[in-house]
């Protein structure tokens, strides 16, 4: 199994940045990609960005593409989520999940809120 814990999340002001960060333990050798993704209240959980954990290709979902960057540390084991340009629509509880060959998500972390104040 893999355990993941996000942290980063905090208040921010509209126009402002927050980084994400998503530690990875266990059996961290068997991660082939991770993920992000959002949950606002009362709104389904949403794709955000995804990276390759060998080669560091991203993919991002249309709503933060020029906004959001995905990065990782293979050594640490940590997934990066650089948010800029927030918004209060980016307010949400952030969630970072391991990503399978097949591209479903099967380990979870337990999410960090973003709040984005107007």
């Amino acid at each position: 199994q893999v355990q993941l814990a996000e942290s980063g999340g905090g208040l921010v002001q509209a126009g402002g940045s927050l980084r994400l960060s998503c530690a990875a333990s266990g059996r961290t050798f068997s991660i082939y990609g991770m993920g992000w993704f959002r949950q606002a209240p009362g709104k389904e959980r949403v794709f955000i960005a995804a990276i390759n954990w060998n080669t560091g290709r991203p993919n991002y979902a249309d709503s933060v593409k020029g906004r959001f960057t995905i990065s990782r540390d293979n050594a640490k084991n940590t997934a990066y989520l650089q948010m800029n340009s927030l918004s209060p629509e980016d307010t949400a509880v952030y969630y970072c999940a391991t990503q399978r060959p097949s591209g479903g998500y099967d380990y979870w972390g337990q999410g960090t809120q973003v709040t984005v104040s107007s």
